[in-house]
């Protein structure tokens, strides 16, 4: 949790003690509800404090507006991606990097259905076409995206070249992101999700593995 919640408070030049990460944590947990339920519109910083049980002084000294909070709970997002798909490298290692490529595909798949973090990440998208902030965001989150895929392809057929794994890497991204539309229910409807990540496998594994 430490340096996921450090990551988000770019803006704070102080140092942060354990109690002050929390009330960080519970800041962008409540943010993340409200988001999910209301949207961009219906985010403010003062209903961030009062469903967060703290003076909205106490939420402004953590993050400074509301776009800073925004950007913080992406940040803080995409930490426990990152955290997972780390996770993940340490329950394979020494698995083929096929199977380490999938299953961090179903990771993410399996995110992106989750019902609050569909709503959020759907909100930031609607919100890139509106806003150069969020578009930035939007940017960042895609970027490290990119980045981690590529590393998780990389080499996985020796005749695709460096430089065509990091388009192929922006392709799957988007295939990936692009299942966001459907709103998947992985729980309501399993058999609808199970043929869809198969096919999902399929494709991606071409993209990952032929030249």
């Amino acid at each position: 949790m430490m340096p996921t919640l450090d990551s988000t408070l770019r803006y704070k030049p102080s140092t942060t003690t354990e109690k002050g990460l929390g009330r960080a944590r519970d800041i962008l947990l409540a943010a993340r509800r409200l988001l999910a339920s209301e949207g961009y519109a219906g985010l403010s910083m003062r209903r961030v404090a009062q469903d967060a049980g703290m003076s909205l002084s106490n939420v402004q000294h953590y993050y400074g507006s509301k776009e800073q909070l925004l950007e913080a709970l992406l940040l803080y997002t995409m930490d426990e991606f990152q955290a997972k798909m780390d996770q993940i490298a340490v329950a394979m290692a020494g698995r083929p990097q096929v199977e380490r490529f999938l299953s961090t595909v179903d990771m993410f798949l399996d995110e992106i259905t989750e019902p609050v973090t569909h709503a959020i990440f759907f909100e930031i998208w609607a919100l890139a076409s509106r806003h150069p902030f969020a578009s930035s965001l939007m940017g960042k989150m895609v970027g490290r995206e990119r980045k981690a895929i590529y590393g998780l392809v990389r080499g996985l057929n020796p005749a695709i070249d460096d430089e065509e794994y990091m388009r192929r890497s922006v392709l799957i991204v988007a295939q990936v992101e692009g299942l966001m539309l459907f709103r998947l229910d992985r729980r309501a409807r399993p058999e609808q999700f199970a043929s869809v990540r198969a096919s999902v496998h399929k494709v991606l594994l071409t993209l990952a593995t032929v030249p």
